[in-house]
């Protein structure tokens, strides 16, 4: 059996003295490994590193099978990427974040959000909300969407300024002025009322992304917090 799909090199490790056991992010197949055969030859160098977009062919002859690739790159971005700490860093958490998800899922929102947030790397703010925005992608697709279309207590679309820790709902500048002690702070970005947000907008996303990762993701599966999330974010300045 074999496909052929598009996918993000997330990472990438020596098996044996000549192949690579290649893992992508690909639009159709989700997370999904093979065997390049040759991989840690002078051609493949360049095209298997983390950060690159490549066309890959599958085969096995078991779906359960660990397979090979054959690739062709497509976008060969990652010299660039390993330039700036910033970039490192956000690249690495993407990959880790990406890493959540099971295995052979397809996941093509998340694909596609993937590549936008490696494609603007070499712009670091402009990346950092756009990675905010795909933690929230990530903690949907895992099950646990925040609610930030309305006011989970009046109904009102408006002036959202707010987020329950415990429910992952919205609140109101109003109706949540009473509890504004105990509650997230949702930044004026994250509900398209802001397209140019600053960097303290950008700190606030994290801080709502993070608190849910931490309550809903790595604790219950027993995980430390990513330390590439914090050396990007210290790489910005953002904690």
């Amino acid at each position: 059996m074999d496909w052929t799909d598009v996918g993000l090199v997330i990472g990438a490790r020596t098996h044996g003295e000549t192949s690579v056991i290649l893992e992508l992010m690909t639009l159709a197949h989700g997370r999904h490994l093979g065997m390049v055969r040759g991989g840690r030859s002078r051609r493949f160098a360049a095209v298997l590193q983390p950060g690159n977009t490549v066309q890959a062919t599958w085969r096995a002859r078991l779906d359960e099978h660990l397979g090979t690739y054959t690739v062709e790159p497509q976008v060969q971005r990652a010299a660039t990427l390993i330039a700036t700490p910033a970039a490192t860093f956000g690249l690495q958490h993407v990959a880790a974040l990406l890493r959540l998800l099971p295995e052979r899922d397809p996941h093509p929102d998340l694909h596609a959000a993937a590549e936008r947030v490696v494609g603007q790397l070499t712009e670091p703010m402009l990346a950092a909300a756009l990675l905010v925005r795909f933690e929230l992608g990530v903690l949907a697709d895992l099950g646990f969407g925040l609610d930030l279309d309305a006011c989970a207590m009046t109904g009102v679309r408006t002036d959202l300024s707010y987020v329950s820790p415990k429910t992952g709902r919205a609140a109101s500048r109003t109706a949540g002025a009473p509890w504004a002690d105990k509650l997230l702070v949702l930044p004026a970005f994250l509900t398209g009322t802001a397209e140019m947000p600053t960097a303290a907008d950008i700190a606030a996303g994290f801080a709502l992304t993070g608190y849910f990762f931490a309550r809903r993701v790595y604790e219950p599966r027993g995980l430390a917090v990513p330390h590439e999330r914090e050396a990007f974010l210290r790489a910005l300045a953002l904690v």
